[in-house]
């Protein structure tokens, strides 16, 4: 037996040998969008989206048009899917540092699970929420949130976005075309440049022309995974790749070149559908108020999402006027990461990982337009839960398949086991919890009709600023096919029939003629999430960093020392009621302190 034959011989029994063969264990590239919602062709969020490259990866794939994130902001979100574990089982709904959760530390992420198999893992930009170096073989560009307008002293929203909106800030405040900033100057009389980077170091970003000019992070990310793609299908007989892409956008600020601004021009935008006071009969604000005999003040019971639309409307003429800009800063944000996702899937589609190298792209959570006067994520409601999710999976996927079962985050990490013959075991040690999950390839081999081993509905938890949780007295919804049950902290509760409610206009929890539907939904909901009775997941102690003096600060001078971290910390406003409490600082500069102390990036809001 020839040499060609041998080989030819162990590739069949083994399944190794030749790159890009049928038989060898697929590649992965994991590509996530932050704050990316339904806006996106195909998903039938907005009529208006030009997003051809995701179009172009559904019609090779399967698209889940009822994918829900598992809690609906960036950190805890993020923490769920990429170890798999719920946030009610980890105990991570909020912002401290993922591996810092005994449950998380012991068990494995995805890319640690891909490297115990044998995988080379790459991955780039914004991933998990606090990056940790040692998860990956090569990671290229850190998370970079820019780009920011600076004013030669601070960073401050782009100069097109008008009071009081502006005044937000650099970040949730700031929308507007990237462009020459040459002869512009601060409503103040600074003359303006830009900046990108992390939030503990930033770097100029030179923008002479639209042609002339520096790359955004986003294009930088996308530059770096064509190099490694490219390296890659160079490989002979080399260990199969995970790779994960993190784009920031559509995250705010929703900073994009111009021409992405000129694809929507602001005159034809069209607007979301939207009921006129229909937040009257919903209760997520319940959960603001301050506990005790004294009505809750605005200030306390406005979180960030209905703090945002109110500021961006009273900055226009009109509510319109102020939707349609924001939107259309969306819109072309995300046809800048649309670009990019098409420069990622070019290389792959003409090269021999095609037919080898499975492709998922999603996003953290969703982002609301305005719908029940709210302008934001982390809520329970269908805009912010529900997230797009496009999985190509050659040979086994059905090109241009739906699936319209609900389905969540939570399930990508077991599913990417399954395709990819790993161990099913993703713990570490006893400490550890396995995967919560269940295996989407049934649906990706039959769409409409394969029978998946997982839950009748999604189950989504919510983020409230706590130095604690307790997650039998969290906030949760349930996605089902027909209907979005939520159950808030407080025991309030809502149920929208989403068949003939797609909007979830009409809360009808309320309802005696859908009492049956509530109890059986409120029933479904306390078997999936812990009782009162249960231990609760052991969690990170909060240790504020302690510093030396020689003279204990009196009171004024300490106050003005928390008015300085304020200003350049607003994010440390964890309940967004405009004033930083001493717990909120000590709570924020520790997790700060310990995110620098590990090389990273800090970002300890969204």
């Amino acid at each position: 037996m020839n040499c060609i034959s041998l080989r030819l011989l162990l590739i069949l029994i083994l399944g190794v040998g030749l790159p890009g063969h049928a038989m060898e264990r697929p590649n992965v590239l994991f590509i996530i969008c932050d704050d990316l919602n339904d806006y996106i062709q195909g998903f039938g969020g907005h009529p208006q989206a030009k997003t051809p490259h995701m179009a172009r990866l559904a019609r090779s794939g399967v698209s889940f048009t009822q994918a829900h994130c598992n809690i609906p902001i960036c950190g805890p979100s993020r923490a769920s899917l990429f170890s798999g574990i719920y946030p009610h089982n980890s105990g991570c709904f909020g912002f401290t540092k993922w591996d810092g959760y005994e449950i998380l530390k012991n068990s494995r992420t995805i890319m640690d699970h891909f490297r115990a198999n044998g995988y080379q893992t790459l991955g780039a930009g914004k991933l998990m929420h606090q990056m940790v170096r040692n998860e990956w073989d090569v990671f290229g560009n850190p998370s970079d949130y820019g780009p920011f307008v600076y004013d030669g002293k601070e960073k401050i929203a782009h100069p097109a976005v008008p009071a009081p909106y502006r005044e937000i800030g650099a970040v949730d405040g700031s929308f507007g075309p990237l462009v020459s900033l040459t002869g512009i100057k601060s409503p103040g009389g600074k003359p303006l440049a830009w900046q990108t980077g992390g939030w503990s170091r930033q770097r100029e970003l030179k923008i002479r022309s639209q042609t002339d000019r520096d790359l955004t992070a986003d294009e930088l990310n996308g530059q770096w995974a064509v190099d490694q793609l490219k390296a890659l299908t160079k490989q002979n007989g080399g260990k199969p790749f995970f790779m994960g892409v993190g784009f920031i956008r559509p995250h705010t600020p929703l900073i994009v070149p111009k021409k992405f601004f000129d694809m929507f021009p602001l005159q034809n935008i069209e607007l979301p559908d939207i009921r006129i006071g229909d937040v009257l009969d919903t209760h997520a604000k319940s959960v603001r108020a301050i506990p005790g005999g004294s009505e809750p003040t605005a200030s306390r019971t406005e979180d960030m999402g209905s703090r945002l639309f109110r500021l961006l409307v009273e900055s226009y003429d009109d509510k319109e006027s102020a939707l349609r800009h924001f939107i259309q800063a969306y819109l072309a944000s995300i046809a800048a990461v649309d670009e990019q996702i098409g420069r990622l899937l070019d290389v792959i589609d003409n090269s021999p990982l095609k037919e080898n190298t499975i492709i998922i792209l999603t996003s953290d959570h969703g982002w609301g337009m305005g719908e029940k006067d709210y302008l934001y994520k982390n809520s329970l409601w269908q805009e912010s839960t529900r997230v797009p999710l496009i999985l190509r999976a050659p040979g086994i996927g059905k090109p241009s398949g739906v699936v319209t079962r609900p389905v969540s985050l939570i399930d990508i990490y077991p599913t990417l086991i399954e395709l990819c013959s790993l161990d099913k075991n993703t713990r570490k040690n006893d400490k550890g919890h396995p995967l919560d999950g269940h295996s989407l390839k049934p649906l990706l081999e039959k769409p409409a009709e394969g029978k998946w081993s997982g839950p009748d509905s999604a189950l989504t938890a919510l983020y409230k600023w706590r130095m604690k949780y307790n997650p039998s007295q969290e906030s949760y919804s349930l996605r089902a096919d027909h209907w979005r049950y939520i159950r808030y902290e407080n025991g309030k509760e809502e149920l929208y029939a989403t068949s003939e409610d797609p909007h979830e206009w009409n809360n009808l929890a309320e309802n005696p003629s859908y009492s049956t539907t509530l109890i059986s939904m409120r029933q479904q909901l306390l078997k999936r999430v812990p009782g009162p009775e249960s231990s609760i997941p052991p969690q990170p102690a909060f240790k504020p960093k302690v510093v030396a003096t020689k003279k204990a600060p009196s009171k004024s001078d300490a106050e003005a020392w928390k008015n300085k971290y304020f200003k350049r910390h607003p994010q440390a406003d964890a309940n967004k009621d405009g004033t930083l409490t001493w717990p909120e600082y000590k709570a924020h500069k520790a997790a700060l302190d310990a995110l620098q102390s590990g090389g990273a990036q800090p970002k300890l809001k969204e």
